[in-house]
């Protein structure tokens, strides 16, 4: 089945995609400089699509802040297809000529490779395996390639994906005729992504006007999306045309990606386990709070942007608005959610600060340090959304064992100080 005019795949049906690319694609479509929909594929075997088909693929879409409110209905979607129970709808896709656009976002531990995926797993294979899959079905077909726009918030997500798919091609014994095709036909997109989406509005008012609309979704005003590629692709996606937030360049992405990743989101990630642990319920809770708004203000302006490269006062600035955007009055950014996965989030978005702060300074930045205390503390309590392994490894096992892990966080990290740190503050009842 293809309802026709659709024009990219995306991976993810979550409420960052919907309130993030949805949203801008129904921007574009509206303002009449592009004409497409996008079908999406469920990267996970338990998603929302479900819901997403019972309601014709069609929700409203909620800004609120100081600026006021916009309500949109969200009409992009053409279809979903999931692969756990259609993977040959989903294999089908490769067939069509119209699709040009590829969009994911599947969360930090998303894009990896894992040297025992098979083809002969199929579904049950990682999103860069079944990505390999379908672009191997593409070439076979003699089609064009892909311009592919990865939105998980990792350090060079599209040459990570480029990579992974090509280590399975040539584990799985592909030609490399495929392999330049990959390289050649396709045009892999790092990508930066900034916006608070918060979802659906649970005890909020907003969602008595809409009963029946099970995936609301509410998000702030700002948004902005950093798209890094040698090749010039903003003809053929006129996201600046149609007023949004945009910036296409060739090589200052990580100029924006390590402000935006350090200071908010690893503010966030930061602050998450202590405001769980401390009973809070929302960021804006936290923010409003005399101790953690000084935990917090103490990890983004005396131990992150003293490490940062750039100009001192723009940081700065940037953080203030940082804040301000946490204690949006209209944005109920739950803590669980933040806390989805995280120990990925963690390792991407707050260690490198940790480490980079011992090199500079020869001493553990301690609030930085109190926030990876505070996420072991609430992993050993309680059960959170995380990988399996991750959760059970932290319950039942030491600070040191856990620091020593490389699974966990790409290396081993222990070091006497940083044990003897964490150990402290686990005991600790605040900051």
């Amino acid at each position: 089945m293809n309802p026709g005019n659709e024009r990219v795949i995306q991976f993810g049906e979550g409420g960052f995609l919907r309130g993030f690319f949805d949203w801008m694609l129904k921007k574009m479509n509206d303002a009449g400089v592009f004409s497409g929909k996008a079908v999406i594929v469920q990267p996970i075997e338990k998603g929302m699509c479900s819901a997403l088909s019972e309601q014709g693929c069609v929700y409203n879409h909620i800004i609120r802040g100081k600026e006021g409110v916009e309500e949109s209905r969200i009409d992009v979607i053409s279809r979903c297809v999931e692969p756990y129970t259609d993977w040959n709808g989903y294999m089908a896709l490769a067939e069509q000529k119209g699709l040009r656009f590829i969009v994911s976002n599947t969360t930090e531990a998303g894009i990896v490779y894992k040297d025992d995926d098979s083809p002969n797993d199929v579904p049950n294979i990682s999103f860069p395996a079944k990505l390999t899959l379908l672009l191997k079905a593409r070439y076979d077909a003699g089609l064009n390639g892909f311009i592919i726009l990865p939105c998980e918030l990792i350090e060079k997500n599209g040459e990570k994906l480029k990579s992974c798919i090509e280590q399975y091609a040539e584990k799985w014994g592909y030609s490399d005729e495929f392999i330049d095709w990959v390289e050649n036909d396709n045009i892999f997109c790092s990508t930066l992504v900034d916006r608070i989406n918060t979802g659906y509005p649970n005890g909020d008012d907003i969602c008595l006007k809409y009963p029946n609309d099970r995936l609301l979704n509410v998000s702030e005003y700002f948004h902005l999306w950093v798209i890094e590629s040698e090749k010039d692709i903003s003809s053929e996606l006129p996201l600046q045309k149609a007023g949004l937030n945009v910036i296409f360049t060739k090589d200052k992405l990580d100029e924006y990606r390590t402000r935006k990743v350090r200071i908010l989101n690893g503010a966030h990630t930061s602050l998450v386990s202590y405001g769980l642990l401390s009973g809070f319920e929302t960021v804006r809770e936290c923010v409003e709070d005399e101790k953690t708004s000084a935990f917090l203000h103490e990890c983004i302006f005396s131990e992150i942007i003293p490490i940062l490269s750039g100009d001192k006062t723009q940081l700065k600035e940037y953080a203030d608005n940082v804040l301000i955007r946490f204690d949006n009055p209209y944005i109920n950014h739950k803590l669980k959610s933040i806390s989805l996965n995280s120990v990925s989030k963690f390792k991407y978005r707050v260690l490198p600060s940790i480490m980079e702060y011992k090199n500079r300074f020869n001493v553990y930045p301690p609030a930085l340090v109190f926030g990876f205390a505070k996420l072991i503390e609430y992993y050993k309590k309680n059960e959170p959304n995380d990988e399996r392994y991750a959760v059970d490894y932290i319950k039942n096992h030491s600070i040191r064992e856990i620091l020593s892990n490389a699974e966990l966080w790409d290396m081993d990290i222990y070091d006497q100080d940083l044990e003897d740190m964490i150990t402290e503050d686990v005991d600790k009842i605040e900051w």
